[in-house]
């Protein structure tokens, strides 16, 4: 299946080493596959593979290779600075892509910089345009289909319900074990596990981690650690509310939504929204990474408890209000109110079972899977 950013990496290629991150299983390696049947003599090496390991650190690839993949570099000990010199002494001509599953801004920070040295591009999953595109759809066909199954692609390609659940029960431990323990000690893994398990029931709800503390037994600053970890790993995700003072924003109590969608425990309502939170962010870090436009995913709530599920910031700006329904048709109220306070943002109610879209003052009511099909990616 051709992925959006299979493009954006053959351009970028040509001028730069690309640092493509992202969660694992998400298409990552099938993408660097596909790349190199286009660089005939190209060579794939994981770091996590015992041969390729010796490969690398010996650096008896070959040297003629136009393209070089190098995947799970940043479990390599002191790898900005081995990265750097690989790069900067490569032969001419010769490409290099870089992929892994863990953010590497926050993994292992100390080393040597790569700035000016690479582009960074973030791989999603699947998105109701890339289904509709691969499979000539319906919007809402597409968005039926990623609610049940989610966007990575080996459940969302099953051919069975039961072969995806299978897959998600697998992929959940397994990243919890194995890729914690790069981050964590391993007497840790346990809490962590019963840490991100509850996580799962609390999607889209403001985060106390000091409730959270107490029932776990865990201090809140343990938790906040659990919370970096499970982000820096593309487990999950944080919204933070919206406020010009970044430093307050902060302070205030985040919300929590999992790249996998799958792993939501709650109604479809809840669901919707994640899928929703996804696409956001989706389209928020494309616009990131390929133009370095200042654009930010938020939410918004008052003290009198009036909160709206997302804002999208442009700089200083907001630039969209967004209210998810699963079948509310009526003006969402909080919506209604800071479309007021901010006219200059788009308000859009999206509407998972949208009867009519209508325009009532300030405030668009679309239907979901058509809007969620028109996003750039």
């Amino acid at each position: 299946m051709k992925r959006y950013l299979d493009n954006r990496v053959r351009q970028d290629l040509q001028k730069k080493m690309v640092v493509l991150t992202g969660p694992r299983q998400v298409g990552k390696t099938t993408l660097s596959q596909q790349l190199l049947t286009e660089f005939p003599g190209g060579q794939y090496l994981n770091f996590d593979v015992a041969a390729h390991r010796e490969i690398i650190q010996n650096q008896n690839w070959r040297q003629s290779a136009p393209l070089l993949v190098f995947d799970e570099i940043h479990k390599m000990p002191d790898w900005k600075s081995w990265l750097k010199g690989v790069y900067d002494g490569r032969s001419p001509g010769q490409t290099m892509l870089i992929t892994g599953s863990a953010r590497m801004d926050t993994f292992r920070q100390a080393g040597e910089s790569l700035a000016g040295r690479y582009f960074r591009l973030r791989l999603h999953p699947l998105s109701v345009r890339e289904w509709c595109d691969a499979y000539q759809v319906l919007p809402q066909v597409a968005l039926t289909h990623l609610l049940s199954r989610g966007g990575f692609p080996e459940p969302a390609l099953a051919d069975k319900d039961t072969e995806a659940q299978r897959w998600r029960n697998g992929y959940f431990t397994d990243l919890v074990r194995e890729d914690v323990l790069e981050f964590s000690r391993l007497k840790e893994v346990n809490a962590m596990r019963l840490f991100a398990e509850m996580l799962r029931s609390r999607v889209g709800s403001p985060l106390s981690l000091a409730s959270m503390s107490r029932d776990l037994n865990i201090s809140s600053i343990t938790l906040k650690k659990y919370l970096d970890i499970l982000e820096a790993l593309f487990i999950v995700f944080v919204v933070r509310p919206w406020h010009r003072n970044i430093a307050r924003a902060t302070l205030q109590a985040p919300k929590v939504y999992f790249y996998d969608t799958g792993l939501v425990q709650g109604d479809e309502g809840l669901r919707f929204e994640n899928l929703v939170a996804c696409h956001l962010l989706k389209n928020i870090q494309w616009q990131q990474d390929t133009r370095g436009a200042e654009v930010g995913l938020h939410y918004i709530r008052t003290k009198d408890d009036s909160e709206v599920d997302f804002c999208i910031s442009e700089g200083n700006t907001l630039t969209h209000l967004l209210e998810c329904k699963l079948s509310d048709n009526k003006p969402h109220r909080a919506l209604t109110k800071f479309s007021e306070q901010w006219p200059k943002a788009r308000a859009v109610q999206l509407v998972r079972e949208c009867k009519a879209e209508v325009d009532i003052g300030n405030l668009e009511i679309r239907d979901a899977a058509q809007w969620l099909v028109a996003m750039e990616v």
